[in-house]
């Protein structure tokens, strides 16, 4: 089983927190994790749980997953393969045993599902409606460059720098989505210095970019403080470390923060 989510359970009479893994759209106990919810012997739910399989009242191969584990024993690391079992065998072994705690868990995890469902969907919508906002300028942007060759506005060199800041733009739109999907990994391009940008250089360098791409007033229109804001929490330090984790990637982190934030 690929790593997932770890979510804490812990009921009202105080029992041990048991480690619940989140996975697959669904949540995973161990054995002995059941052992522990119900309250009932290792052979008790070993037999429940053969006795669900045999009767083909579920299905092995969807319920069932194995991970391998590192455990202590004594002074030696030993990897074992471990079995993890979905919800519902878990609900399937609660009722068999007659548990009320079985019951809340039951409870528990379905909200625990719904909640994953529901920001899920969100999430994805907003995506969406991003992604779709990003097509619709890119295509835009592509039709005003066919209308300006058309129409012989431009010369040749004028014509390849446009086509390379369309270029530049299709490459930033899938690092974002890189991003999204973390998927994305430092790129190594020799040694740099410990160069840190400030609020007002930062604002030059932007009205620079202005002028070199025709002087609109809406472009780099910073629409409050939060850029200046996203700079000081990446270089925020206490006792000389960086407090940030993009300390070392500071100018990846501005233009996430930026383009995520829609702080322009």
């Amino acid at each position: 089983m690929t790593k997932d989510e770890i979510i804490i359970y812990k009921n009202e009479e105080g029992l041990p927190a048991i480690e619940v893994v989140f996975g697959n759209d669904t949540v995973w106990l161990t054995q002995q994790q059941m052992q522990q919810l119900f309250n009932k012997t290792k052979q008790n739910i070993s037999l429940h749980i053969k006795n669900i399989f045999n009767e083909n009242e579920l299905d092995k191969s969807s319920t069932v997953k194995k991970s391998l584990t590192v455990q202590k024993e004594g002074d030696r690391s030993v990897s074992r393969e471990i079995e993890f079992y979905s919800l519902d065998v878990i609900i399937s072994v609660g009722y068999r045993v007659k548990s009320v705690e079985g019951t809340k868990f039951r409870i528990w995890a379905n909200q625990i599902l719904r909640d994953y469902l529901i920001n899920g969907y969100a999430l994805n919508h907003k995506k969406l409606q991003e992604q779709s906002q990003q097509l619709k300028e890119l295509k835009q942007a592509i039709k005003l460059v066919g209308a300006v060759q058309n129409n012989h506005l431009l010369n040749h060199d004028e014509l390849k720098d446009t086509f390379k800041i369309l270029t530049d733009y299709v490459y930033a739109l899938d690092v974002l989505d890189r991003y999204d999907h973390q998927q994305l990994e430092n790129e190594v391009s020799g040694h740099r210095g410990d160069f840190k940008i400030d609020y007002d250089s930062a604002l030059e360098a932007i009205d620079d970019l202005r002028v070199k791409f025709g002087g609109s007033k809406l472009f780099g229109n910073e629409k409050d403080q939060s850029f200046k804001s996203s700079l000081y929490t990446i270089y925020q330090t206490f006792d000389g470390e960086e407090l940030s984790e993009y300390g070392r990637k500071s100018g990846q982190s501005i233009i996430f923060r930026s383009k995520k934030s829609f702080i322009f």
